[in-house]
């Protein structure tokens, strides 16, 4: 199973009123490192019709993330079965490598043309 991995810095932006990383904040990273995973490794053609709808998010929070923090988002597809997939994204301190937060989300492969749910093919299991 293939991982991407990306990297980021916890701004004041990403802070609720408690000082660390709000809980809202981690499923976009969620979603953004997904996007970034998609777009670097898809072919054009595939791109170019299908993206991807996030149908169930489920995520554990372990520690706190604070300001300043250098982020690691580890994803990967973890299975897929007909317009279904379940992808891991493992959020943890570059520094230190301890686990910030880990969540499990099923993405459904939607066609650009018709808007509707796509089996996930061959040609996509490949890239990924």
């Amino acid at each position: 199973m293939q991982t991407f991995e990306s990297t980021i810095k916890v701004t004041e932006d990403d802070l609720d009123e408690l000082d660390h990383v709000n809980n809202v904040r981690y499923v976009q990273w969620v979603q953004n490192v997904a996007k970034q995973h998609w777009i670097q490794h898809a072919p054009s053609i595939i791109l170019e019709n299908y993206f991807w709808v996030m149908t169930k998010h489920c995520i554990e929070y372990k520690n706190s993330a604070l300001l300043n923090d250098k982020i690691k988002l580890t994803t990967y597809i973890k299975n897929y079965k007909g317009a279904i997939s379940t992808r891991v994204v493992e959020i943890t301190n570059y520094e230190n490598n301890v686990l910030i937060a880990k969540s499990e989300t099923k993405w459904c492969l939607i066609n650009t043309k018709t808007k509707r749910p796509a089996r996930i093919t061959s040609d996509i299991t490949e890239v990924f």
